[in-house]
């Protein structure tokens, strides 16, 4: 992941209006992570990630930020929301599961990569295994004459499965019989998981032999290549460099994290909120966690917490985590002129998608220009009369504007309707003014 901060934000750009200071911080943290791996070994250990607090109320682009770097890095990357962890004693989720997701997420990666690079190996065994069945092998003693028939057989035969002429057509083929279905719980405690790998394994062992199935061949191709894949990706050179991966590049985005913070004036705060701070403490800070693939130290993972801090603050976090976290970056709430470029300069816009999903119906959506300004204006009132959601409000509002053209859609089939000002207006202009219907329908 070798892309320069300005690469960085501008990719952002296509999806994230606005924010340029964080997506500048997030731009320079991961970038230091590329030039880490760049130092020599020993300095490696000592630079630590620089760990990143977001603040900013509901729907201005902190989720949308980490979505969107996940989708662009091929680092292992995982979204936690805090919330859904307890305390050690309570009932839930532990904090070390965050870093047993990440893991998992690693292997996938990787196990993917080592997939690409012997593509063309597992391509080859299911085609073998395929052509077998269509032309079973001759026996060493056949005679020269029959050796050559088989020859030009096999060819028309491989040809013919390459160019997909063959794919309707029906062979028996045998695959290993499932003994279990592995459950990959990682907020299973270790000891508990270590006994549940070991059963698989037993029953594994128990049940080695294949069951016949008789499928096209289009879906042989399917079943086979999983069956090969298996049989010829090195599972614990996977492992080893998964682990690395997620140590040196691994990235947990923490979102929500507001929710466990116990803000001094407030007495009916939940008492296991301060003891997930404290179990963070350490994962955040560098600590060893195992897990059924291996050992991982945090050191090095990156932490991108967030939080709209409208009931606590910052500072109601405890003192040593907030210390884990010195980058703060507070984002933007979303103006008018910030809504109208959500709708009009993002890639897959929310009117794109509106446009895509009726062009199904066969019907053409097309909207003003004052029609999509009108949308930002009243989405921003609703805002400011009811809670500020940021750009949610514009999913509510384009629906309620929206709503009887995609109902009666399969009537207009063929018909070009164009969104007017006019529209907008007749659809949200008493809703919005009456603070009561705004609030339960907006």
């Amino acid at each position: 992941m070798d892309m320069t901060p300005k690469q960085i934000v501008t990719y952002l750009d296509d999806y994230i209006i606005g924010q340029k200071d964080a997506k500048k911080t997030i731009a320079l943290a991961l970038r230091n992570r590329y030039r880490r791996m760049q130092v020599e070994p020993e300095l490696q250990e000592e630079i630590m990630p620089k760990n990143i607090l977001m603040i900013g109320s509901t729907g201005i682009g902190k989720t949308e930020i980490a979505r969107r770097l996940s989708k662009m890095m091929k680092l292992p990357f995982v979204k936690v929301e805090a919330s859904k962890y307890t305390e050690v004693g309570f009932v839930g989720r532990d904090v070390e599961s965050m870093i047993r997701d990440l893991v998992y997420e690693s292997i996938n990666i990787v196990t993917a990569d080592y997939e690409e690079k012997i593509k063309e190996k597992i391509e080859d065994e299911v085609h073998r295994q395929i052509i077998e069945k269509l032309v079973p092998p001759l026996p060493e003693t056949a005679s020269e004459s029959a050796k050559e028939s088989f020859i030009k057989t096999y060819n028309v035969m491989e040809k013919k499965l390459l160019d997909g002429s063959l794919d309707d057509k029906k062979i028996e083929i045998e695959v290993p019989k499932k003994a279990h279905v592995e459950i990959l719980d990682s907020s299973m405690p270790l000891d508990m998981s270590s006994m549940q790998e070991s059963l698989n394994k037993m029953l594994g062992g128990l049940n080695k032999d294949k069951i016949k199935k008789e499928v096209t061949i289009k879906d042989a191709k399917i079943l086979l290549r999983s069956v090969a894949s298996e049989n010829l990706l090195d599972k614990e050179a996977i492992k080893v460099e998964a682990l690395k991966r997620a140590e040196n590049g691994g990235i947990i985005f923490l979102d929500e994290i507001d929710k466990i913070a116990s803000g001094k004036t407030n007495q009916n705060q939940d008492p296991s909120k301060e003891g997930v701070q404290r179990d963070l403490l350490p994962i955040v800070e560098g600590s060893s966690v195992q897990t059924k693939f291996g050992q991982i130290k945090t050191d090095h993972i990156l932490f991108i917490a967030a939080g709209a801090f409208h009931v606590s603050k910052p500072s109601d976090l405890l003192p040593e985590l907030q210390g884990r976290f010195p980058l703060r970056v507070e984002l933007e709430s979303l103006d008018e002129e910030a809504l109208y470029k959500i709708l009009t300069n993002t890639k897959n816009s929310l009117l794109r998608q509106y446009k895509a999903l009726l062009k199904v119906e066969n019907v053409d959506l097309e909207f003003e220009d004052e029609a999509i300004r009108a949308l930002s204006n009243y989405s921003v009132r609703a805002n400011m009369k009811t809670e500020d959601i940021g750009a949610r409000r514009l999913h509510t509002v384009i629906e309620k504007v929206l709503e009887d053209i995609s109902y009666e859609a399969d009537e207009k089939s063929g018909e070009k309707i164009i969104i007017t000002k006019e529209l907008v207006s007749e659809k949200l202009d008493d809703i919005v003014d009456n603070e009561d219907l705004s609030r339960y329908i907006l």
